[in-house]
């Protein structure tokens, strides 16, 4: 079963993703800020992180730049998850380090295929 790590400060949409990716089978732990999430990368040792970019405390930018830049969890996939939907905000996820992108509200089967993919590529 893969871990995810779903970092997401908004209690309503941390609560229904993340019993939505557990009816899917996966194993799901949450964080609820940026601070939080590099902690936990390292702790829990995730398969793939879901990543909202607009946190309290460490944003998602600068929070996937340390997950990243940290040598134990460099490898570990991350998808943006945002509601900044421009091609800049985009690119801005990408620069950060994630490996893929989407935006909010999040459809879940394009979430799931994109979960998929990064983790049969590991």
């Amino acid at each position: 079963m893969s871990k995810i790590l779903l970092v997401e400060d908004h209690d309503m949409n941390r609560d229904m993703l993340s019993r939505r990716l557990r009816r899917k089978g996966y194993e799901v732990v949450t964080a609820v800020d940026g601070a939080m999430a590099i902690t936990m990368s390292t702790e829990e040792k995730p398969d793939i992180i879901l990543m909202d970019m607009s946190l309290p405390v460490v944003d998602g930018w600068e929070a996937t730049r340390h997950i990243k830049g940290t040598a134990e969890t460099a490898g570990i996939p991350i998808i943006a998850q945002t509601a900044h939907a421009m091609m800049a905000d985009k690119q801005r996820c990408f620069d950060a380090g994630c490996d893929d992108y989407v935006t909010k509200p999040i459809d879940l089967p394009l979430l799931l295929d994109k979960i998929v993919a990064l983790l049969a590529s590991e």
